[in-house]
């Protein structure tokens, strides 16, 4: 077996949400904890940060773990999903898990005789554990994949959880008030274990309230503890001045502010509990975040002229980000018209994200390609419903080409609405370059 042959048989065997959606979806930690026993329960073997939230949970993740790798930890990273190779998703000081070690699992898996049918998640996950625990990291951080309670990752008993923010996303696993998508996010508080949640919103914070005082979990809500922190925007992306410590975070955005803020308090969190981490590392971290660890797709400039920027946000408060930033740009840098490429996926409801794109923009419309996508004609029904115009295109390199020819050198280009569309956007010019 090859690597492409161990690929084609986690995608092609095992039910894998990202692509199928809720075929994929196994809610409950039974099978995640007996699928642990049977591999010997690696988890157990290293200590762990488990980092949950609606938005910027990848970027917290990443953040973390390249200030542990800067200190002279050995760091392993488990985040969901990819973007052009799978194995993005499990790290080890930055660098992917070796094909051979992919193989090697896959082809032993084959000849086990363990009963019952993990999903792809479940499984791969415990390929990331597994491979962390044999390479004796000092920490991992591992990233939830959906909700929290449920999730397959729940089963670990980390020293720090993290809860970045609550929005709308996966409603129908969720649930349909964010008091109900709080509840599962809060179902990662352990007892005992330290809770760093990033925003006080007025739906969600009792709910975490709650759920800490009963699991006797210390709660810090970090932009109520972070008044010293100073957050200016620059050409490569946020300078910052936190107690003493400055430096520069290489990712733009306005929600990499928040995610920031919910980054330095959890390290602070963890230098109280006795990890050593020196502000120097805090620095060198933040700001090799992208070299250190992979990180991409997160308000990533492609080209200058014209202006193209790509971003993984993919719900209503991600892409709320998205738009005001772009609108500032427009305001303040006086870019002119803006052209968006833009495909979902087909179970997100997507009414109250078109509500927030702007009337004025030209809308390049396209899916990507996975089956989970929602068809690039569909969307233009849905864009018809709104009375708004686009024009479709059934992949993403075909849209970016045309919203790139049709775009003057002081127009603007954004290619996102769901991670999978930024995938292909990437894999296609990597392509093509």
């Amino acid at each position: 077996m090859d690597y492409n042959e161990a690929l084609d048989y986690l995608y092609s065997r095992l039910p894998m949400f990202s692509r199928v959606g809720a075929a994929a979806y196994k809610p409950g930690l039974d099978l995640s904890l007996n699928l642990s026993r049977f591999f010997g329960d690696p988890h157990k073997r290293f200590k762990s940060i488990h980092i949950a939230g609606t938005n910027g949970k990848g970027s917290t993740s990443h953040m973390i773990a390249s200030v542990l790798q800067s200190q002279g930890y050995k760091v392993g990273l488990y985040t969901s999903p990819h973007l052009m190779d799978f194995r993005e998703r499990i790290r080890i000081n930055g660098l992917q898990i070796p094909k051979e070690r992919v193989v090697k699992f896959v082809e032993d898996w084959q000849a086990t005789t363990f009963e019952g049918s993990p999903s792809f998640f479940e499984l791969t996950m415990q390929l990331a554990f597994n491979w962390f625990a044999e390479e004796w990291v000092d920490y991992a951080v591992i990233e939830v994949g959906m909700g929290g309670r449920l999730d397959s990752t729940n089963i670990i008993s980390p020293i720090l959880s993290v809860i970045t923010n609550i929005s709308w996303d996966h409603n129908q696993f969720l649930g349909d008030t964010l008091e109900k998508i709080a509840a599962e996010k809060a179902g990662i508080i352990k007892t005992g274990v330290p809770v760093v949640v990033g925003e006080t919103q007025e739906e969600s914070s009792s709910v975490f309230i709650d759920k800490a005082q009963k699991s006797g979990a210390e709660l810090i809500f970090a932009d109520q503890v972070s008044s010293t922190l100073e957050i200016k925007e620059c050409e490569e992306g946020l300078e910052w001045q936190h107690q003493g410590i400055n430096g520069l975070l290489p990712l733009g955005g306005e929600y990499q502010k928040k995610n920031l803020v919910t980054v330095l308090t959890a390290l602070n969190r963890l230098r109280n509990s006795g990890v050593v981490i020196s502000d120097e590392s805090i620095r060198e971290g933040i700001s090799k975040v992208t070299l250190q660890t992979g990180l991409t797709g997160r308000w990533m400039i492609i080209s200058k002229q014209p202006l193209t920027i790509t971003d993984t946000g993919h719900n209503i408060a991600g892409l709320s980000y998205n738009f005001s930033q772009l609108y500032k740009l427009s305001t303040d840098k006086g870019y002119g018209k803006l052209h968006v490429v833009i495909g979902f996926v087909a179970d997100k409801s997507i009414d109250k994200i078109l509500d927030i794109l702007p009337r004025d923009a030209e809308y390049y419309l396209t899916n990507a390609q996975i089956p989970r996508a929602l068809p690039a004609d569909k969307l233009w029904e849905k864009f018809n419903e709104k009375g708004m115009e686009g024009k479709i295109f059934h992949d993403v390199d075909r849209a970016y080409k045309e919203a790139k020819r049709k775009a003057s050198e002081k127009d603007i280009i954004f290619i996102g609405g769901s991670t999978f569309v930024v995938a292909d956007f990437l894999s296609a010019l990597n392509s093509n370059s």
